[in-house]
């Protein structure tokens, strides 16, 4: 079953895959002329300030700051930790170079999956909004690409309980047993009971732990970076020149190491860059379709921030602090000449840069990020897997995906996953799919919302500010 996964996989995320994501993106960023570079301080302005009257009157289940931190609990994930990681070791710093441009397209990409989430959502039996690639498929496209819808919610179903569960479990396991002494199965219990407590307590309950959860990791992961960086003041320009140097140069081969070709530096950038952020993916639609905004134009705005901060922010911190200790270069070598242990890798090789610089301290930061970015992923992602089982089964059903999403926390954590980690691989591939299909086949619907905003709304706002 691994070996057929495997082989899936290497298809489904191929370079035509990989083409078609940045293509998405390049396209919309044309075709909403570079909106989220131009926007972005609007976007922020709209998910961080209070929420305004007319918002507030809105129809929606959720406050636009409430559905970017659920949004950003289930993305900021440990693809942030151990995904960097993998990129710089296998790409080398040019990796870093990017993912920033994956970054920045995704923001389009994420832009305008949450616009057609707002102008698509429905109400379900009881009362709260639902929406999603699945409902803007059906209802944007018609009947006839409701196999389309079908496909995308059946495999975000099956992607839930795995890459968004059972594979976060698994993890923040693993660190549990080795920092703190405590097995597995001990792990698996206290985690399946914080779990039910939640997400028993419906959308109002997982989107306040998210609003809780996410400024403390942010706050803890981001923090310990910078003091690394302040510390390392010296190497931040070494650390850029990497970078952009080695973004359309390739690595030369030294001692046991096979060098890095600029392939190789493009391909692992725009792979990790795409699942640290999952512009492309449609979840985040899955979470904007229940925001309170009195127009889809402002949630659209609001979710793009979270693929900035993710992208821009949390996985260039990674980046920098893995070129100043030197642990992205395979033959031990590190700007201030300090040599270490070429054999880590992933999550690990981060916990190493970090406490190479913090100590203890570094190492405790690392595996507590790990284990709240963990839950907060699993937390987050239930939304994105219930959304999709009500659109395949209806809500008299949802109870039973709950314990069955409940369950799979707790066998995450004690049992051996490559195989569920090649599953929810191949799920987000074909849940991808549709979703990249949809956006461009529903361009003007995209262009026509956001041009009704900023010609008539958002001048309306501008002037009474002014």
């Amino acid at each position: 079953m691994l070996e057929i996964l495997q082989k899936i996989n290497s298809v489904l995320w191929g370079t035509p895959s990989l083409i078609l994501l940045v293509g998405t993106g390049l396209f919309l960023t044309f075709l909403l002329r570079g909106l989220q570079f131009h926007r972005l301080l609007y976007a922020f302005k709209l998910a961080f300030t209070k929420e305004s009257a007319e918002d507030s009157r809105a129809e929606g289940d959720v406050s636009n700051f409430k559905a970017l931190m659920t949004a950003l609990a289930a993305t900021i994930g440990n693809g942030n930790i151990a995904g960097v990681a993998t990129a710089v070791t296998l790409g080398g710093p040019g990796a870093i170079f990017w993912m920033w441009v994956v970054g920045l397209l995704g923001m389009a990409t994420k832009y305008a999956e949450a616009l057609l989430a707002m102008k698509y959502r429905v109400k379900n039996k009881n009362g709260e909004y639902s929406g999603g690639p699945m409902y803007y498929i059906e209802l944007g496209l018609g009947r006839k690409f409701k196999w389309l819808a079908v496909a995308f919610a059946f495999f975000g179903a099956f992607a839930a309980l795995g890459i968004g569960n059972s594979v976060q479990s698994n993890t923040i396991a693993d660190v549990m047993d080795n920092f703190m002494g405590i097995d597995g199965w001990i792990t698996g219990l206290i985690l399946i009971v914080l779990t039910a407590l939640i997400i028993f307590g419906g959308l109002q309950r997982i989107s306040t732990v998210a609003g809780f959860f996410v400024p403390i990791m942010a706050f803890l992961y981001i923090g310990g970076s910078l003091m690394i960086i302040a510390l390392n003041y010296d190497q931040i320009i070494p650390s850029f020149q990497l970078i952009f140097h080695y973004a359309f140069n390739p690595i030369a081969a030294a001692g046991g190491f096979m060098g890095v070709v600029v392939a190789e530096a493009i391909r692992n950038g725009v792979s990790r860059g795409i699942f640290s952020n999952e512009a492309g993916l449609g979840t985040a639609a899955l979470i904007a379709g229940n925001a309170r905004a009195d127009h889809p134009v402002k949630q659209a705005l609001v979710a793009m921030t979270g693929t900035f901060i993710v992208t821009i922010i949390v996985c260039t911190m990674t980046g920098l602090v893995l070129l100043m200790t030197g642990f992205w270069d395979p033959t031990g070598g590190s700007l201030s000449g300090v040599a270490h242990n070429a054999a880590l890798e992933g999550g690990a090789l981060t916990t190493a840069a970090f406490g190479s610089v913090l100590g203890t301290l570094g190492e405790w930061i690392v595996s507590l990020s790990v284990i709240f970015f963990g839950f907060s992923t699993i937390v987050g992602w239930y939304v994105y897997g219930e959304k999709c089982f009500e659109y395949l089964a209806g809500t008299q059903y949802i109870n039973a995906y709950r314990i069955i999403y409940i369950a799979a926390t707790g066998i995450g954590a004690v049992a051996s996953l490559t195989t569920v980690w090649a599953f929810a691989d191949m799920a987000n591939a074909l849940m991808m799919i549709p979703n990249l299909i949809a956006l461009v086949l529903l361009y003007k619907v995209i262009k026509s919302e956001t041009d009704d905003f900023f010609q008539g709304q958002f001048k309306k706002e501008s002037k009474k500010v002014s």
